[in-house]
């Protein structure tokens, strides 16, 4: 039953995300967006990865999701979107590039089981996920809090650096 809803919950996302592509409708594209975040969250409940699928449905599906639909709708132009679309080709081979480099990236990586990994938490298959990726991400010996607050640093700057861009000069 895990199994069947895994592989439904992939194609609504992979189908939701190719039309997110190829949809013309800016608006209709970010709702499908939306669908796609969600289908992500449950696809994280069917692998157990409960506080996962928790944070996918409150940042991306809500915070970005909204975000999104507010930009859109405060867009003058909504229905067709930027005339400007000179670097098709570019943006292609740029693509292309990026996939090379992850394809490349998997196949040349020797990948470990979580249990082989030698600094892992190792927790039980049907528990909740909360307590161990607490001790994983904030533990004082092997923990990664430095890099979460750099992280947290650069965003607050980026958003404040897009603040900056997009306020009125006047």
């Amino acid at each position: 039953m895990i199994e069947l809803a895994f592989w439904i919950l992939t194609l609504l996302m992979i189908g939701s995300a190719v039309a997110v592509v190829l949809l013309r409708d800016i608006f209709r594209a970010a709702l499908l967006l939306i669908l796609c975040f969600f289908a992500v969250a449950g696809i994280y409940i069917t692998l157990n990865a409960d506080f996962l699928a928790a944070v996918q449905v409150l940042i991306y599906a809500g915070a970005i999701g909204i975000l999104l639909i507010f930009a859109i709708m405060l867009t003058r132009n909504l229905k067709e979107g930027s005339p400007f679309n000179k670097l098709n080709v570019p943006a292609l081979l740029i693509s292309l590039l990026v996939l090379a480099t992850i394809v490349g990236v998997v196949v040349s990586t020797e990948w470990t089981t979580v249990t082989e990994a030698s600094n892992a938490v190792t927790m039980p298959i049907d528990e909740s996920t909360t307590t161990y990726v607490a001790k994983a991400l904030f533990d004082s010996e092997s923990g990664f809090v430095l890099p979460f607050e750099i992280a947290s640093v650069l965003l607050l700057a980026a958003l404040i650096g897009a603040i900056v861009l997009v306020r009125d000069r006047r």
